[in-house]
């Protein structure tokens, strides 16, 4: 069929591949930062003129990187609003990511439409101070101004989808991108423009969401665009996961999500109910504890960094002496127990070495992350392999704990660009769709990701037994984290 491109808007940078169609494999590459000034102190801008976006797609894209591409799949960072007013310039830069700005807003969101089971029936998801739905909520408060401009709202991908079609009438989203908004809902397929109101103070114009496999449009030069979605969708989908797959990702905060034939709707908020970039659906738990809690920890042994606490942890064994950490760092949103604090219980004589701490803190990180998978085993989600993302997934201690305390094959995929990847995989459906090469239902078999494949074996019930001793410590802790 030909080559297609992969388009990766991160928060930082713009990453481009160019993949064959048949077999996905990478061809060409560029890369490029946004142009984008680093607030004082450090840490990323909670506003981005999303002309930066484009500015860095260029740069990425020069030197004839997309000569002979026959499509282009656009992947973004999840959570970006851009607002735009009625000639379609924007009202103001564009929000993203999440900060304490708006966290009032967030509360202020879930007290208005009666609590946080309304909203998970409502759009299964709780608003959080990332979502644009919140967002909308901190510009009518605190912009009121702009917040009256605004008669269109967009996402990232969206915007970037659009820009590359030359800024037509018609604008698009997909699925994926629209489940995260806090005003789309996975179970039903429709917007709840109800919200969006109650949020912004009136009414605003929404993207059409199309399918998974459906192009945005075509440019003037004949070029096709495949309806993009957002980073995390998109990484799923470069990854190849399919039903039985969970992703566990290992970032300062963790998050758990898992490939489902039906949107989830959970009453206590835990799972966050998305869609994915291929018809089916993601549902997402997340922890606010996971590398953060391992950091702590090296700070708190005066160690240099992450290798040297996992080459300590693995001088402990399984259990780290009964030392267990409940590791609640920043209060905790799964279980949901935002004021709380860590906790280290099973002190003795013969635990208190550095040693069993460093174990205890990659146990109770990994622990607490099988909580959250537990939350979606628990409503019937399949869970037969868990590929584990994010830096630390590289860590000995992590790989050695890790199978046997989720109790499943622990798959830890080489670093590469899945989220560019998974946007010209896009591509490529939308190209075999336009030709009549593939079937809308049927995305290209691409070749996996070359990954490290490790088995529970015969530390399951070793695993078991760690994982038990810190269920118990949660429960007396905690005992009602969670109950209905």
């Amino acid at each position: 069929m030909g080559i297609v491109a992969g388009l990766d808007s991160s928060p930082d940078f713009t990453r481009i591949v160019v993949c064959d169609t048949d077999t996905g494999a990478v061809l060409r590459q560029g890369y490029a930062p946004h142009p984008v000034e680093t607030p004082e102190g450090g840490g990323r801008p909670a506003d981005v003129d999303p002309q930066a976006w484009l500015l860095s797609l260029g740069e990425a894209a020069g030197g004839g990187l997309l000569e002979g591409v026959q499509a282009i799949g656009v992947s973004a960072q999840a959570n970006a609003l851009i607002p735009l007013d009625g000639q379609g310039a924007t009202v103001r830069p564009a929000l993203v990511g999440g900060d304490r700005r708006t966290q009032v807003a967030a509360a202020d969101l879930i007290d208005a439409l009666g609590g946080r089971e309304a909203w998970a029936q409502a759009v299964g998801c709780v608003p959080q101070a990332a979502q644009p739905v919140t967002k909308l909520r901190w510009l009518a408060k605190n912009e009121p101004d702009a917040a009256r401009r605004t008669t269109m709202l967009l996402q990232a991908h969206d915007w970037l989808v659009w820009q590359l079609l030359g800024r037509p009438t018609r604008r698009t989203t997909d699925r994926g991108g629209a489940s995260g908004t806090g005003y789309w809902s996975a179970a039903t397929g429709g917007y709840r423009p109800d919200l969006v109101e109650l949020a912004l103070g009136h009414q605003a114009g929404l993207p059409e969401v199309i399918g998974p496999a459906e192009a945005a449009g075509t440019t003037p030069e004949g070029l096709l665009i495949s309806a993009g979605t957002s980073e995390t969708q998109a990484a799923a989908f470069g990854l190849g996961i399919g039903l039985g797959d969970a992703v566990v990702s290992l970032g300062a905060s963790g998050s758990v999500m898992a490939v489902h034939p039906e949107a989830l709707v959970d009453q206590r908020g835990m799972i966050t109910s998305l869609a994915d970039a291929t018809g089916m659906h993601l549902p997402v738990v997340t922890t606010l504890n996971a590398v953060r809690a391992l950091r702590g920890t090296c700070e708190l042994l005066g160690l240099p960094d992450l290798d040297s606490l996992s080459e300590l942890a693995m001088k402990s064994t399984p259990g780290a002496h009964g030392l267990v950490l409940l590791p609640y760092l920043e209060g905790e949103r799964t279980p949901n127990l935002p004021h709380t604090a860590g906790t280290l219980a099973g002190l003795r004589r013969e635990s208190m070495k550095p040693e069993h701490l460093a174990r205890a803190a990659f146990e109770g990180m990994l622990c607490g992350l099988a909580d959250a998978l537990d939350v979606l085993r628990g409503r019937g989600v399949e869970v037969r392999r868990v590929f584990l993302l994010g830096q630390a997934a590289e860590l000995p201690a992590v790989q050695a704990a890790a199978p046997a305390l989720f109790g499943a094959q622990v798959v830890v995929p080489q670093p590469a660009d899945y989220a560019a990847t998974g946007a010209a995989r896009q591509a490529a459906w939308a190209l075999g769709v336009s030709t009549g090469a593939l079937d809308p239902r049927t995305p290209p078999a691409w070749q996996g990701a070359a990954a490290q494949v490790l088995e529970p074996g015969e530390e399951l019930a070793v695993g078991q037994a760690v994982r038990q001793q810190y269920v118990s410590v949660r429960e007396q802790t905690h005992p009602s984290a969670f109950r209905d």
